[in-house]
Parts: structure tokens; C-alpha cells; sequence
């Protein structure tokens, strides 16, 4: 996956605009876990090719076989691509992808149970997919008919998402996709990376178009987090007032302790995101890490067990990524009528449980000296204000070393009993109990340090 802060052009030379100076929050930096859900069109169809162990699809093909089922819109168009051949089988050639919208019915939606699963899963900020690349907007947006007020759903989704949010204590974020917008385009679909900066409109009407938008979505929600997808057309990144430098002057104007990410294709940014990519070590720069829970965004019914995220592993993914300077923003991919699907909401749950032990040693910590060791059972640490959190991630193993940086003699187990720790040479080793050898990770702590 590519790294969107590498982009930055076009180059203004002196006349470059003003970007505003606003760094990454602490109170983004503390909240360590958010969740990601994309909903939209492509959850009718809910289908992309299965990804994942033992599937070799060759790079000329990634596209036409593409694992996100939210890119439906784009596999769609390519001729002979099996999301193709699927909807020629079950809705006829004479159905565009368009046409999913007056076939989504939402009417058994609850925001309110939504969101309250994501926040009993652990979340502190919750990020809906106002308008994907697609271009159907979620919100009742005055800039075009192709919006779930209008059509599909007939509601405002986007300010139930909000409400909801806000009324159980989380922050709430947009996302939204400032550079591709299919719905408003005439271009071929996109089959490479190339196409994917070259098939995409960076004319000043179409950068109009999208800061409106934009400017909707900030004036009506005032969201936490500003979320922008692959980056911004280039007829908007000069100093006019539509442009983004100024966009973000007034974003952070309306909400001060605002916070955005990386993908704007121009000089400035917030945290720095990583999409489906292992970090090996601690980043300096504020991150996010962001996922699936299966190989897609959007809901594909095509997966699995096999394919999806346990809660287990999902728990050692949220501290691999914490331990090394990120938050996890993990993805939940509702089907069409809004319903978390039973395999996403089995992970989220034992998340939530493990957390509601263990949360200490996550939210609100910093990393310490170093992310883990290269030898001996596989360990992580973070670090908070007044000690620091030894994740064993591997309990089932039996035992850790225990670094010579911490008081062994100090060492708790996340319920306040304390560690037996014997000496093996130059060694300390410690001894997991019983009881917590099947936890997915279990913590130990060293007050003071």
C-alpha cells in the first residue's frame, strides 16, 4: 500500500499557500482505538473476490479481482472481471451501479445500537464513510440528488451516525473522498495504480464541487476528525478560497482541537495512516493504523472465518500497533440494512471484554524504550504515566522474560496480584498463571517506572 504523505505536488514554487500549523491532539493520541465503518452502494452487492493465504492474483489483475467490495462501482465496469460477470448474472446488463441505490433499503437501522456496539467494542471515535468514490453522499447534501435523503434510504445517515455518537460519549469523524468521485466523472475504470491518479478530475469545478461538500459536512457536524481518501484534485490545492489550504484554516477554525490525516496531497498533514501494513517499530510522527476485519472495507458476504480477523487477533493487532506509536482505526463493514455482520461483531466483542480488563495499558499510553524484543517470546510494551505495560502476547507459551529496565519485583497482573518471577542465569523469567495462559494477551504492569 503507498504512503499518501509522499505526495505533496503540485509545486507553487513561492507562491505556495498558507497551511495551517496544527498538530496532532492528545486527546487523539490517547483514544488508541476507532473504528472505520463503510457503508454505501456497494453494500447491496456486498461481494468482491476472495483475498487472502493460498490466492495468487497477478499484479495486472488487482484490480479486476480487487479485494475491497466498497471498489464494486469500479470492478464493475471492467469487462469480463467476475464482479462483472456477477452482476450481469444477478441483476441483468440493463442495471448500472447506480441503479443499487433505489435497491438499498436501511429501514432497520438503529444508529444508536450501532454505535453502542462499536463504544461496548472499545472505540473512542467512531468514523462513517460519508461519500465514497463512488459519490453517493450519506448526508442531505444541497450539492447533488445522489444522496441518501433523496434516494435509497430516504435519511439523513450521516447525522444519525453524529447524534448517535455524540450521545454516547464518543468522538465522531468523516470520511471522505476528496480526489475520486465516480458518480461525477466520465473517465474509464481505473485497472493500476497509475489510473488511479490519472483517471480522476483535478479541474477547479470539480474542486469547487468537492469543498462544498466538505464545507457541509464541518458546518453541520463539527467532526473530530477530518478523514480524506487517496487526495485532493489539483484545481484545488492553490490559495483560492475553496482550495484546501484554506478549507483546513477554517476546518480548524470551527473545531480547534480537530484533527486530519495525511491524504491531501499537499504539503501538510496530521497523523500519518497505514492501510493493511504491518509497522515494524516505533514511528515518531503520530499514526494510524486501518483495516478490515476481513480483506475489504465494505461487506463482502464471499468471506469467512478464513479471512476475517478473530477477536484474538485482532487484540494483538491493537497493541502491536499502540506499543509503536499508532492508533488502530479497525473497520466494520455492515450489510445493506446496517446490520454489523455476526463474524465482525464476534471479534469486536472479545476486543471490548479484553479491554474492560486491560484498557489501562492501552488508552492514554505513550511507547516506551522500545516496541518489543527480537528473541524469546513475543512481547510489546506501552508506557503511562506512572508505569509501564508488559503485553505478553503468546500467555499460552507459559512464560517471558522480563527486561532488565523493569523491577521484577514490582510486576502485577492487570488484577493487582503479583508476578512469580524467578532468576535462570542472567535471566528473569515470569510465569504465567494459569487462568490467564488462553487470554488472547496478557498484561503485566511495573508502577513507578
Amino acid at each position: 500500500m503507498m504512503n499518501f504523505e509522499k505526495r505533496t505536488g503540485p509545486d507553487f514554487g513561492a507562491a505556495a499557500p498558507q497551511y495551517p500549523t496544527q498538530g496532532v491532539p492528545e486527546w487523539y493520541r490517547d483514544a488508541k482505538l476507532g473504528f472505520f465503518v463503510h457503508w454505501g452502494l456497494y453494500s447491496v452487492p456486498a461481494w468482491a473476490v476472495q483475498h487472502g493465504e493460498g490466492v495468487n492474483i497477478p499484479t495486472e489483475d488487482a484490480y479486476a479481482w480487487h479485494q475491497y467490495a466498497e471498489w464494486y462501482g469500479n470492478t464493475v465496469r471492467i469487462a469480463g472481471s467476475p464482479t462483472w460477470e456477477r452482476h450481469q448474472s444477478l441483476y441483468g446488463p440493463g442495471t448500472s451501479y447506480e441503479d443499487l441505490a433505489d435497491l438499498w433499503d436501511a429501514s432497520a437501522f438503529d444508529a444508536d445500537s450501532f454505535v453502542g456496539e462499536l463504544v461496548d467494542a472499545g472505540a473512542r471515535y467512531v468514523v462513517p464513510t460519508t461519500k465514497h468514490h463512488e459519490g453517493f453522499c450519506l448526508w442531505g447534501t444541497e450539492t447533488t440528488g445522489f444522496n441518501a435523503l433523496r434516494r435509497g434510504p430516504r435519511r439523513d445517515l450521516i447525522a444519525e451516525f453524529h447524534d448517535a455518537t455524540r450521545r454516547a460519549g464518543a468522538r465522531f469523524g468523516v470520511y471522505y473522498s476528496g480526489a475520486l468521485d465516480w458518480h461525477v466523472s466520465d473517465f474509464p475504470p481505473i485497472e493500476s495504480d497509475t489510473d488511479l491518479f490519472r483517471y480522476r478530475r483535478n479541474d477547479a469545478p470539480f474542486a469547487r464541487y468537492a469543498a462544498a461538500q466538505l464545507e457541509e459536512l464541518v458546518a453541520r457536524f463539527r467532526p473530530d476528525v477530518l478523514w480524506n481518501d487517496i487526495e485532493w484534485p489539483d484545481g484545488g490545492k492553490g490559495s483560492e478560497d475553496y482550495a484546501v489550504a484554506a478549507l483546513l484554516r477554517r476546518y480548524f477554525d470551527a473545531v480547534p482541537d480537530g484533527v486530519v490525516n495525511d491524504r491531501w496531497g499537499v504539503p501538510y498533514h496530521g497523523f500519518l495512516t497505514r492501510e493493511y501494513t504491518h509497522v515494524p517499530d516505533i514511528v515518531d510522527e503520530p499514526w494510524e493504523s486501518t483495516r478490515g476485519l476481513g480483506y475489504s472495507f465494505g461487506f463482502n458476504q464471499a468471506e469467512d472465518e478464513r479471512h476475517s480477523l478473530s477477536g484474538a487477533a485482532l487484540i494483538r493487532l491493537l497493541v502491536d500497533v499502540v506499543s509503536k506509536n499508532g492508533n488502530l482505526l479497525i473497520n466494520v463493514g455492515p450489510d445493506a440494512s446496517g446490520a454489523i455482520p455476526e463474524l465482525q461483531r464476534r471479534a469486536m466483542r472479545e476486543l471490548g471484554d479484553w479491554l474492560r480488563r486491560n484498557g489501562d495499558a492501552v488508552y492514554g499510553t505513550r511507547p516506551w524504550i522500545r516496541a518489543g524484543e527480537r528473541t524469546g517470546a513475543p512481547r510489546a510494551y506501552t508506557r503511562s504515566a506512572d508505569a509501564v505495560h508488559l503485553h505478553l502476547l503468546d500467555p499460552g507459551h507459559g512464560e517471558a522474560e522480563v527486561p532488565s529496565e523493569l523491577d521484577g519485583a514490582a510486576l502485577r497482573w492487570a488484577d493487582g496480584s503479583a508476578a512469580e518471577v524467578v532468576t535462570e542465569g542472567a535471566a528473569r523469567i515470569v510465569s504465567v498463571p494459569d487462568a490467564l495462559r488462553s487470554e488472547p494477551v496478557a498484561v503485566l504492569t511495573a508502577p513507578g517506572v
